[in-house]
């Protein structure tokens, strides 16, 4: 006769909480969403108080365009995904082939920013045009562009397109652009007397203006993320490379005095708590693989070391998830645009070699330097990875050819 068994058995799990989950769901939002998501709680507790900063200091990506500003950019040669992109929109242009050939000389003529690298006299002379007839192609290039701002031929010029492109071309946006110096230095004061403006009005055209992206080509690279206000900041000192948070992506949060400990008085203790968490631990993660990465904020995707989560999780006794998370949708604006952070994550291809971020960028180097006439092979490009020390095969450039948005050697070349 079977008879009931009662045992004893012992577990440990671990229950998601409301607490937790909204813990884990603070560290895994971005400044942009995390804010809309503190709004909203604000709005329903009055112990809630969150506290805008102003706009806080130049980015870094707008400190190097600021730096350039009246002077020609230094030439470079653009990432192929943007000449790639470029190309595509003039094929889908109706030029004659005379504008086409003038076409071909302004993409040429681009640098990794978007900007044009030489002068347009110059330009002209290399396609055999006048410079009415460049300035001509130059204009519906730059109206055809997108993202707005390609094909600029400085600073104010690039935000002048988009400006016009966002229908917030102002008298005050004009008068911004028109005082580039002063607004890089900050005169806030000055600009509203210089335009007979609003203190008020010039702060507003500011927000807009900084929400513009002063290189737009940098929305090519492998790294790149959307421009938007990012998570973290990221300068060159004295003592080496520095991480801050960018206080004005996102309010400041604290529990209100006046309200004494009422209603919501505990949950907007909390609240502030996990804030306070999720910061911390984004900015030591931040702090750990950029100080791992700093060749690359120095050089570009080229020189990514070999990274994981688990090593950064190890080396600052977290667990993996949690660097998983905290990563999610975090960006770092850098003086070369602004990077994802997860981007910065790369294994090596082979035990030993480069990582495969830098293998796809120094693939995309090679093939924006290709004769366009007798474009490189799969086969001819892992030759010229080889000889550079990084043995690769030709499966392994398809994979990572087409992970680029970049067409096989037939669909590259062109015909005279």
């Amino acid at each position: 006769m079977a008879r009931n068994r009662v045992t004893v058995q012992q577990t440990q799990r671990m229950a998601l909480t409301t607490g937790l989950v909204t813990s884990i769901g603070i560290l895994r939002a971005d400044a942009a969403s995390l804010t809309k998501q503190l709004e909203d709680l604000a709005a329903e507790n009055p112990q809630l108080v969150l506290t805008r900063a102003p706009v806080q200091d130049w980015l870094p990506r707008w400190k190097a365009a600021f730096a350039s500003e009246g002077d020609q950019p230094e030439l470079a040669a653009a990432a192929q995904s943007l000449v790639a992109h470029v190309l595509d929109m003039v094929a889908a242009m109706d030029l004659d082939p005379q504008e086409a050939r003038i076409a071909e000389a302004l993409v040429a003529a681009l640098e990794p920013t978007g900007w044009l690298g030489r002068p347009l006299a110059a330009i002209a002379i290399d396609a055999g045009a006048s410079l009415a007839e460049t300035e001509a192609v130059l204009h519906r290039l730059q109206e055809r562009a997108e993202p707005s701002g390609l094909f600029a031929r400085n600073l104010a010029e690039c935000l002048r397109l988009q400006a016009h492109e966002a229908e917030e071309l102002c008298w005050v946006m004009a008068g911004l652009l028109e005082r580039l110096e002063l607004l890089a230095r900050g005169e806030i004061d000055r600009l509203a007397r210089d335009m007979s403006a609003t203190t008020t009005q010039v702060r507003d055209a500011i927000g807009r203006l900084r929400s513009y992206d002063p290189k737009p080509g940098t929305q090519f690279e492998v790294l790149a993320a959307p421009v938007r206000e990012p998570d973290l900041i990221a300068e060159k000192g004295a003592s080496g490379w520095t991480i801050a948070l960018n206080r004005s992506a996102l309010p400041a949060v604290s529990v209100s005095v006046a309200a004494g400990r009422g209603r919501g008085h505990a949950e907007a203790k909390a609240m502030v708590k996990m804030i306070e968490g999720r910061n911390t631990t984004l900015l030591a993660v931040a702090q750990e693989v950029l100080t791992r990465q700093s060749a690359a904020l120095e050089a570009g995707a080229a020189v990514l070391q070999p990274m994981t989560m688990a090593e950064v999780a190890e080396a600052l006794g977290l667990h993996e998830s949690t660097v998983s998370r905290v990563i999610a949708g975090a960006s770092v604006d850098t003086p070369r645009g602004t990077w994802w952070l997860r981007a910065l994550f790369t294994q090596a291809a082979r035990e030993g070699g480069l990582s495969a971020a830098a293998l796809r960028d120094r693939l995309s180097r090679l093939i924006a330097a290709e004769d366009r006439q007798a474009p490189l092979s799969d086969e001819a490009l892992a030759a010229h990875l080889a000889d550079g020390g990084t043995p690769i095969a030709r499966r392994t450039v398809a994979k990572y050819r087409e992970m680029l948005k970049l067409p096989p050697a037939h669909r590259r070349r062109r015909r005279e």
